[in-house]
């Protein structure tokens, strides 16, 4: 009979426990998720972003059998949450829920980024892609896009123009349009949209350039001019609006997408999950009626897929962004 003393027995199990670990690296994953995962947005509550993520977690709890809850943590450009998720452990319990900033155009931008987009996370899903939209105020001596790069080039420097933010999409689309057609037009930053719409009314500024779903009733109604869609295709809720490719600028094309994003290291199985459920949910007449209603268009694919996007709005941005100088 063969007698272990005790230490024997202990080396015994680590090193059965190690060979099983061997066998199978994800072990320790198998059972997730176990517990609530947390979403985070990086923005405060009731923005679009959080809007469409909350549509999102909705789906996923349902499909991973698992509460999903939402953490807004919002700041610098959605820098404050990315930075939260990128130190977060890779073990599938916390996520990002990244739009265009914080998930490509950032980097460009942030001399001090706490966080590389490339680097620190692992791409699950693109959700959709919200163009921007260009609207004049009502009185505007021009109502089309073609109007309006007329009436810069003969009146230069004239114009003025209301983004959201210094260095949110809206105000890289404006430094695109003038790089594009080289008119020049002086520009205010606000804080959101309803400022920007205030002073459109007013008459305080000629045009303005943001996501969509903000300005379909002052639109409708007749408050503000729509003059074109930065996107591949119209949208329902003003199917009077063309494209800007439509209105002569061929491929001028600006959206902010939003992304959900996993940390680096995080197990492929998980990712395999989360892209499964969520492509379930973009499939959904649920999600094409409420993403339709905020100006979204469904989107989907593989992480390669958006991986591979990310990489051509990084290209496509950057000179853009180094032209204007933009920078804090």
């Amino acid at each position: 009979m063969i007698h272990f003393t005790l230490p024997r027995v202990a080396t015994a199990i680590v090193a059965t426990a190690i060979s099983i670990f061997a066998v199978s690296p994800t072990i320790a994953q198998s059972a997730w998720p176990n517990r609530a995962v947390t979403l985070v947005v990086p923005f405060t509550a009731g923005t679009t972003s959080d809007v469409v993520a909350r549509g999102l977690v909705e789906h996923l709890a349902t499909a991973l059998g698992q509460p999903v809850v939402i953490d807004n943590r919002g700041g610098a450009g959605g820098n404050i949450g990315g930075a939260a998720v990128a130190k977060a452990p890779a073990d599938g319990y916390t996520l990002l829920f990244a739009t265009t900033g914080p998930a490509a155009t950032n980097k460009l931008m942030y001399k001090d980024m706490p966080f590389d987009p490339q680097r620190d996370f692992v791409p699950v899903a693109l959700v959709g892609k919200s163009a921007i939209i260009i609207v004049a105020r009502p009185d505007a001596p021009f109502s089309t896009l073609k109007e309006l790069i007329e009436y810069g080039k003969a009146n230069p420097s004239k114009l003025t123009a209301g983004y959201p933010g210094n260095g949110t999409l809206g105000h890289i689309t404006g430094e695109l349009l003038q790089s594009t057609t080289g008119i020049k037009f002086g520009h205010t930053q606000y804080r959101g949209s309803p400022p920007i719409i205030t002073d459109l009314i007013g008459k305080h500024i000629d045009i303005g350039m943001d996501s969509m779903a903000a300005y379909v009733t002052n639109v409708q109604e007749g408050k503000i001019k729509a003059l074109a869609i930065a996107g591949n295709k119209r949208w329902s809720k003003l199917p009077n609006v063309p494209t800007a490719s439509e209105s002569g600028l061929p491929g001028f094309e600006a959206s902010v997408w939003y992304a959900l994003l996993a940390p680096k290291g995080t197990a492929p199985e998980i990712i395999a999950k989360l892209n499964t459920a969520t492509n379930q949910y973009l499939a959904s007449e649920k999600a094409k009626t409420a993403l339709d209603t905020l100006g979204v268009e469904i989107a989907g694919g593989t992480p390669d897929d958006l991986k591979a996007f990310t990489a051509a709005e990084i290209k496509k941005w950057s000179p853009i962004i180094k032209q204007a100088n933009i920078q804090f």
